[in-house]
C-alpha cells in the first residue's frame, strides 16, 4: 500500500541521523557522483603518505574507505552526536579521533602532517591548513560548490541573495588559497543531479544536512512539506542542481 504524507513524515522524523552515512535514503533520493571519484583519489594520496590529518570527518565513512592508513593519522570532528560513530568505525583502523570545534586554531603543531584531507568542509580554514602543512605536504578537499540544491532551500526560504547564492565559490577557494601561501595544483568543478523521490527523503535530507534551511523542524514547515509533497506526486520527483569541486594544493619547499 502507498505510504501517506503523514507516514512518510513521521518515518522520516523519527529514524537517527547520526554519522555522515546517507544509506537510508537509497531507494528514496539519487545523486549523481561527480566523475573526479573523491574516495579513490583520497585513498591514492593516503597510500603514500606518512602522517594525514582529515577534518571534518563526520562518521568517518569516506576516510574508512581508504586501503592503506600512514602510521600516523588523525581525524576531527565538531558535531557530537558524529563523534562516537568516527571513533568506532576509524579507531580499528589506527586512526585516532578528535573533538574539535571547526575554528582556528587546530589542535596540532607547525608542519605536522605530509597529507590533509576534507571531504565537504563547512569552511576551509586555509591559513591552518598551510600552518599544519608540512613544506611539500598537499591539501586535498571535495567541497560543496555555490548555490548547491538551492532549489530545494529556495523552495523553503524563498529566493535568496545574490552573494548567498555565490557563497563557496570555487573562484574565492582558490584565492584564500593562495593567498594563504598554497600553490594550488588542481582544480576540476561540476554541476550534477539530485533527485528527491518522496517528502521522506526531503525530511531526512533536511534534518542531517542542518545549515541548508537553518532550523528546520517538520512542524515549523509542515505547509510546505505538504505543498512539496503534491510537487513529488505528481511528477514522480523533485530534482535540484548539486555543485561539487575538487581542489588539491600544496605547501612550497621553501
Amino acid at each position: 500500500m502507498r505510504k501517506t504524507f503523514d507516514d512518510l513524515v513521521a518515518e522520516a522524523n523519527s529514524v537517527s541521523v547520526d554519522g555522515w552515512d546517507f544509506s537510508w535514503l537509497e531507494g528514496r533520493a539519487t545523486e549523481e557522483r561527480p566523475p573526479w571519484g573523491y574516495q579513490r583519489v583520497m585513498a591514492d594520496r593516503m597510500a603514500g603518505a606518512t602522517a594525514s590529518l582529515d577534518l571534518q570527518t563526520g562518521g568517518g565513512e569516506v576516510l574508512a574507505g581508504a586501503e592503506i592508513i600512514p602510521p600516523l593519522a588523525v581525524a576531527t570532528e565538531s558535531w557530537p552526536p558524529n563523534l562516537p560513530v568516527a571513533a568506532a568505525r576509524l579507531h580499528p583502523r589506527g586512526i585516532v579521533v578528535v573533538s574539535d570545534n571547526d575554528e582556528p586554531p587546530l589542535p596540532f603543531a607547525g608542519d605536522a602532517f605530509d597529507l590533509v584531507t576534507s571531504r565537504h568542509p563547512l569552511k576551509a580554514w586555509w591559513e591552518e591548513v598551510y600552518r599544519v602543512l608540512a613544506p611539500g605536504g598537499t591539501y586535498l578537499s571535495q567541497q560543496v560548490g555555490p548555490a548547491s540544491v538551492f532549489e530545494l532551500v529556495e523552495f523553503f526560504l524563498g529566493p535568496q541573495p545574490v552573494e548567498v547564492r555565490r557563497g563557496r565559490h570555487w573562484d574565492d577557494a582558490v584565492a584564500e588559497a593562495t593567498t594563504a601561501g598554497l600553490e594550488v595544483v588542481e582544480l576540476q568543478t561540476a554541476y550534477l543531479k539530485t533527485e528527491f523521490l518522496d517528502i521522506g527523503a526531503v525530511i531526512y535530507f533536511l534534518r542531517k544536512v542542518i545549515w541548508m534551511v537553518p532550523g528546520f523542524t517538520v512542524e515549523s514547515y509542515v505547509e510546505k512539506l505538504r505543498e512539496l509533497h503534491a510537487i513529488i506526486e505528481r511528477d514522480g520527483k523533485f530534482t535540484a542542481t548539486t555543485t561539487r569541486f575538487l581542489i588539491e594544493a600544496r605547501k612550497p619547499l621553501a
